[in-house]
């Protein structure tokens, strides 16, 4: 279909329809004419800035099968497309029977003395015949539309010529405010909205169209200019005809101002029955969308298509039986307010996503509609959302949680993206808006977090020391698992991506949030080197280095091996990372995940330096996880010569430090009370230093023989000041130097 078929034609037919002809007098007569032109306006006003958004979209891709659907899923992603698709599926499925309802009143009015169910009864019918030409397809139904509109100009006409003889200033004058006890402006508002809501049906017939892009801006501001012109001109006319008793109690006054009244009723049921025919069209092939990209997996058999133009059938049969309840359950009022609030939201998200789209700068955002601005789809976003909440707080509030409550149900169910949209962009721009911003605040103790890169290149121990690496972060910094490729030649690059793609999966497996990267290099001193000095953007810097305890105790492994350890140590110290050195057995590590975390013990060896404060601050940040949650932190102190730490003076330090935990001073400063000390521990720190570039335990021994006799250790080595109780005014000094402050 072109522009005038495929867009223009069916919004312009949707929105001259059942409110136009039957409700609109109405709202003129309750609310004043002021206060209609203002409703009017409001309206159209919604229409024109998602209009703008739609067009700005449409221009910037293809639109495809879905609709306001597919442009949501696409920019916002798939929660909230999956969300918003069920509303517009939902919205688009009552509004069948909204204007199958107003068909069922006007034919009703024609026999006088019928009874009171005989509009729903009439509906129902008109719903089932209406039924055919869907199950037929678009085609058949674009044929029926030209005589629609054939019908629909007639009675304009006959109306503009009958009210323009009568029309009289004075009563103009007379209606112009709101009458004294009228219904309340947003009630009437409610009852109106429903008559712009027809704009999008082109977005709905998108899979239909030749060019989308082209198509759906011009037909529908055309489309959507047109009916303002035509709202505010016959609201003016019925307010100079009729007083405004009469227009509130009489849903037929247009008929009786027109020049021939059947032309009216030929051309209220003509409106109706397009409008009713639009949602026929439309409600299937978002139901068909949704299906096709499987969000809700109940929904898969929806997909299946009939005929060559893949007409969606048993969407059409769903619709129809949505709409048979709606007929059912309420009236033209009721459903028209229900109406409202379903497009509303969808609006609203349009607007929102494409003012989202924009937001993120993408080089990939160009539309070809020269007057958008996202200033004005933020508006028209806000502006539904004001909307919502002045027709009905409740409903706009109850309306938001379902929506919620199903892009929180995506959220956890619908896995990894199955498309491009615009939130990887989004996350972008407020990336480098926050780094741009970093860089010119001081850096400062308080901010400290451990930004880590753990090295490992053994596939059985990857997963453990990953595992540490998030309890240590705690949920406040970043981790990246990094795999060193030696070797040179044209073959590295495919095998790093083979061995990041085998990152990525293991760390997906794991459920681990952590970054993959592999390196390549001639050789492991050269790539450990340049990426411990070359990691991060901007102010972000790793300054946290973990690596596993090397295979064998430094007494059974060659020289060779345990120098290049060591060098690896020290060249991480030098270059001012932190360094922490996991040593966890297989064994080990399975009975620590049989413990219950509050049933857990983490020890740190207190020696009154940085790499002290450095593992009592790691330790509390692993009690922050699920996996370590009420787990207990006991502060192994080391008594120095003679003098005996007093245990109230460090009870308050650790309270100044805001840590609970339980300090322990050991008697005899010898390794074996300390191990004695903590033997039944779960996970115990441990603070190293390096000697002749190589790591060396609190007593100046070789690492291994403590580690052999205890569970679970952590080694650390901090490379810079901690600082555990920083003041808000202490940290970068007027030369730029760091200030370090706080207890001891």
């Amino acid at each position: 279909m072109g522009t005038f078929a495929g867009v223009f034609t069916p919004s312009i037919l949707t929105i001259l329809g059942i409110i136009l002809f039957r409700r609109l007098g109405a709202v003129v007569g309750g609310a004043g004419l002021s206060n209609a032109l203002l409703m009017i306006l409001l309206a159209n006003a919604i229409s024109v800035l998602t209009s703008v958004s739609l067009a700005a979209i449409a221009t910037n891709m293809r639109v495809k099968g879905g609709g306001d659907y597919y442009i949501i899923s696409r920019t916002l992603g798939l929660e909230f497309g999956g969300a918003i698709g069920v509303v517009l599926f939902l919205a688009q499925s009552v509004s069948i029977a909204f204007y199958a309802i107003g068909f069922g009143e006007a034919v009703a009015d024609l026999a006088p003395g019928s009874s009171s169910w005989a509009p729903q009864a009439i509906a129902a019918g008109a719903v089932a015949v209406l039924f055919v030409f869907a199950w037929l397809g678009a085609d058949w139904a674009t044929r029926l539309q030209y005589v629609v509109m054939a019908f629909l100009a007639a009675a304009l006409f006959s109306f503009f010529v009958g009210t323009a003889r009568g029309f009289d200033a004075g009563l103009l004058r007379a209606n112009l405010p709101r009458p004294e006890g009228g219904p309340p402006f947003w009630a009437m508002f409610a009852i109106f909205f429903p008559a712009v809501t027809g704009f999008t049906q082109g977005v709905s017939m998108s899979g239909e169209l030749r060019d989308a892009g082209r198509s759906l801006p011009r037909g529908t501001f055309l489309a959507v200019g047109l009916s303002c012109l035509v709202y505010l001109v016959a609201a003016v006319l019925l307010a100079g005809n009729l007083p405004a008793t009469e227009l509130s109690a009489d849903f037929g006054a247009m008929g009786r101002l027109a020049a021939v009244r059947w032309l009216i009723d030929a051309g209220v049921i003509a409106a109706t029955v397009s409008s009713a025919m639009a949602s026929f069209l439309g409600a299937p092939r978002i139901l068909q969308a949704l299906a096709a990209d499987e969000v809700f997996p109940f929904l898969r058999p929806f997909d299946r298509c009939a005929g060559p133009a893949g007409n969606p059938r048993r969407g059409v049969l769903l619709a129809a039986a949505i709409a048979l309840l709606t007929i059912a359950a309420g009236n033209l009022n009721a459903v028209a307010a229900v109406v409202a609030m379903f497009f509303l939201i969808s609006y609203g998200l349009l607007n929102y996503a494409t003012w989202f789209e924009a937001r993120a700068d993408s080089p990939s955002f160009r539309p070809r509609f020269r007057w958008f601005d996202r200033r004005l789809s933020l508006l028209g976003a806000l502006a539904c959302l004001g909307a919502m909440l002045a027709i009905s707080p409740a409903a706009g509030l109850a309306a938001a949680a379902v929506l919620f409550g199903l892009y929180q149900y995506l959220k956890r169910t619908a896995g990894p993206a199955r498309w491009a949209d615009g939130t990887r962009s989004y996350a972008f721009r407020q990336i480098r808006e926050h780094l741009l911003a970093m860089g010119d605040e001081p850096e400062h103790p308080r901010d400290w977090r451990p930004l880590v890169l753990a090295f490992s290149k053994d596939d059985r121990r990857r997963a453990q020391l990953l595992r540490f690496a998030s309890w240590i972060e705690g949920g406040s910094g970043l981790t990246t698992a990094v795999h060193i490729l030696e070797g040179e030649g044209s073959g590295q690059a495919r095998r790093r991506r083979r061995a990041e793609d085998n990152l990525h999966a293991a760390l997906a497996d794991q459920g681990l949030e952590a970054f993959p990267l592999v390196i390549t290099a001639p050789d492991l001193r050269c790539g450990f080197d340049l990426l411990t000095q070359a990691y991060g953007i901007g102010p972000l810097r790793a300054n946290l280095v973990l690596l596993n305890w090397h295979e064998e105790a430094p007494g059974r492994s060659s020289r060779r091996q345990v120098k290049a350890y060591g060098a690896h140590l020290t060249e991480s110290f030098r270059l001012g990372c932190n360094v922490v050195v996991l040593k966890a057995g297989v064994k080990e590590g399975e009975a620590l995940g049989e413990a219950p975390p509050a049933e857990r013990r983490i020890d740190v060896w207190w020696w009154e330096d940085d790499s002290s404060e450095l593992a009592l601050l790691l330790a509390y940040l692993m009690t922050r996880t699920a996996d370590w949650s009420g787990a207990a932190i006991q502060v192994v102190v080391a008594r120095r010569g003679r003098q005996r730490v007093p245990i109230t003076r460090f009870r308050q330090t650790l309270a100044d430090y805001r840590i609970a935990a339980e300090p322990k001073v050991v008697e005899e400063d010898a390794p074996e009370h300390f191990v004695a000390l903590s033997a039944d521990a779960h996970l115990v720190f441990v603070p190293f230093r390096l000697k002749q570039h190589l790591p060396v335990d609190p007593f100046g021994r070789d690492p291994g023989e403590l580690l052999e006799d205890l569970p679970v250790t952590a080694l650390v080595l901090a490379a810079e000041d901690i600082v555990l109780d920083p003041e808000p005014d202490e940290g970068v000094g007027p030369a730029g130097e760091k200030e370090k402050t706080g207890p001891k």
